[in-house]
């Protein structure tokens, strides 16, 4: 393993144990066993390494989600979702201290362009995934705009889920739960009487 991949080791070790804010250069040298110069001549700065390492930690879990979303194999999109949700709330037990790290970045992107940017990436590669997740059969006919909206839509359920069962895991709704509530809103906008649209699920 080359100095480059043992720095981003050591910076995702790094973020797990002492999170974004509180890694110093010394602590990934430590963890890496590298030097120094090395975070400079790689990365540039230590911002630049922990961005990397965090991303790099994210399209990991993605690959996990992207699983998740493969068994999601049932006609009826309800149950689709609730599998989603389900596999979701699982990867929590082992990827808690990503998400810690996670959430802390998400409030340090205002300030620092380049991982606001790396992170917005990750989004934009999330959002076709999930919309093809719902739109499936008949989703050429959906506006991209819309597909967009719809990955979007699942990527806000998604942090909202993450950040519930960060702060109080015990409260925190199960992926049944979501997939319930969401049968309760879509039947509550039925009986609105607002006028229909296409449906986005075949």
């Amino acid at each position: 393993m080359g100095h480059r991949e043992r720095l981003l080791a050591g910076a995702r070790v790094c973020l797990y144990e002492r999170g974004y804010t509180r890694t110093t250069a010394r602590d990934i040298v430590a963890a890496s066993d590298t030097n120094l110069a090395s975070i400079g001549y790689h990365f540039g700065s230590k911002e630049a390494l922990l961005t990397a390492a965090l991303v790099q930690a994210f399209e990991e879990w993605g690959v996990e989600i992207d699983r998740v979303l493969r068994d999601g194999t049932q006609p009826d999109l309800m149950d689709r979702l609730e599998t989603m949700w389900t596999g979701l709330v699982e990867s929590f037990g082992t990827h808690r201290p990503l998400w810690v790290a996670g959430i802390e970045a998400f409030a340090l992107a205002e300030h620092l362009p380049v991982l606001r940017e790396q992170l917005a990436e990750t989004y934009t590669r999330a959002r076709p995934a999930l919309a093809t997740f719902v739109i499936r059969n008949g989703g050429e006919h959906v506006p991209e705009e819309t597909r967009k909206a719809v990955g979007s839509f699942l990527l806000a359920l998604m942090t909202g889920l993450t950040v519930q069962r960060l702060l109080d895991p015990e409260a925190a709704p199960s992926g049944r739960d979501l997939a319930e509530a969401l049968r309760v809103i879509v039947g509550a906008v039925n009986e609105s009487g607002d006028p229909g649209r296409p449906s986005t699920d075949a």
